[in-house]
């Protein structure tokens, strides 16, 4: 499935939760929406544990 594809869909959840359910809803949506982003990228091992608690001038070459 494409990116653009996964866009579409992830906006039109996020439509559809902001129309039904209000701002709330849409901004639970989209707050869960990152965080499942977040583990899935972690789980195919784009991302690793010490990327989120490493500071700015500590990035590994």
């Amino acid at each position: 499935m494409s990116m653009a594809v996964i866009g579409m869909v992830a906006g039109m959840a996020l439509g559809f939760a902001g129309y039904f359910g209000g701002f709330g809803a849409f901004l639970l949506v989209a707050a869960l929406g990152a965080v499942g982003f977040m583990a899935g990228r972690f789980l195919e091992g784009d991302l690793e544990p010490g990327d989120f608690f490493r500071g700015r001038g500590d990035r590994r070459r």
